[in-house]
């Protein structure tokens, strides 16, 4: 049977768009780092069929139907990049920046910064229109730092997220948090809901494909201690903003739980997934200012879940140096 490296099929998948409309960054590849910074990470690589490679479809067709700008980036537990289609465009973040934001509570708590128990007070000028678990809350006065980080992941409230951001430093805070654990691309600039904006060429409160899941994909299998992770799990299982986008797009005994976002102009979303064999994966999906309707933007979605899981779930480790 013939098979190819994971290196063939990213070379498919990286072609570049041809679209003259659309906002790019000029491509550059990282300094290298030792962590997700090639083409073709260091061992364990892939062997995939060949027939794999003709059962995908390639995702600059889904791309083109959309009418916007498709970002993807799959990375297993050891940060090897399985997959990736305009990895290292910049996209705008929206609500997906709520999952680096909960590890980074979690980290401090860990740490000894301050107690998951602790609570931070608010009233109703911190409520804002999208917020549904502080506003049920607005008569308490006060929530713990957990139960803002699991609302900020679970529901996407806007009002924990901007609760907890000053306890890590602000926007510029939690830039530096990504920072120290290896992400030198994503950057939080501003709060909710400002940061939704995604005015055209602006590079505030924006990451990567490559980046987010590369993040993530640090957080969950290394640098969160194990009872986080699980904890963080937990939040992004429980999580139902995500259903009809990767959740949707799950082949046969595949699970997830995932991070969403949405800017208006923008479909996101961050997922934990696990194959029916066990195996983990950050999968990050961004798509950008698509010319179809949200229920076609989160279906688009679904489909590149499905095509970037069948994939990799027809691959087998090399071993190859």
């Amino acid at each position: 049977m013939k098979i190819v490296t994971a290196l063939g099929l990213l070379a498919l998948l990286a072609a570049p768009a041809s679209a003259a409309d659309r906002q790019k960054t000029p491509a550059k590849e990282p300094a290298p780092t030792g962590n997700l910074d090639t083409l073709m990470p260091a061992a364990p690589r892939y062997l995939v069929p060949q027939s794999a490679l003709e059962q995908v479809r390639n995702p600059k067709e889904i791309e083109e139907e959309t009418g916007g700008r498709l970002g993807v980036a799959l990375v297993d537990r050891q940060g090897a990049l399985l997959l990736g289609f305009n990895r290292d465009e910049r996209f705008a973040m929206c609500s997906t920046f709520k999952a680096p934001l909960a590890a980074a509570v979690l980290t401090g708590a860990d740490g000894g910064k301050f107690g998951l128990e602790g609570t931070i007070p608010f009233g109703k000028e911190d409520v804002l229109d999208y917020a549904p678990v502080v506003k049920k809350n607005l008569k308490r006065g006060r929530m713990s730092m957990e139960e803002l980080a699991r609302a900020a992941v679970e529901v996407s409230d806007n009002s924990a997220a901007n609760l907890l951001l000053p306890m890590l430093g602000g926007p510029e805070g939690l830039t530096a948090f990504m920072r120290v654990h290896g992400d030198d691309v994503t950057r939080l600039d501003r709060n909710e809901p400002t940061l939704n904006e995604n005015a055209e060429g602006d590079p505030r409160d924006t990451t990567t494909p490559a980046a987010m899941a590369g993040l993530m994909a640090r957080l969950f299998f290394r640098d969160l201690k194990a009872e986080s992770a699980d904890r963080l799990r937990a939040w992004f299982n429980a999580s139902s903003t995500g259903d009809k986008r990767i959740k949707a797009g799950l082949p046969e005994g595949w699970t997830s739980g995932s991070k969403t976002g949405s800017c208006g102009t923008a479909y996101n979303d961050v997922a934990l997934v696990k194959s029916p064999t066990g195996e983990e994966y950050i999968l990050a999906i961004y798509l950008d200012r698509p010319t179809i309707d949200a229920k076609k933007a989160e279906a688009a979605i679904a489909e590149t879940a499905r095509a970037a899981l069948n994939f990799v779930g027809q691959a087998r480790k090399s071993g190859l140096e």
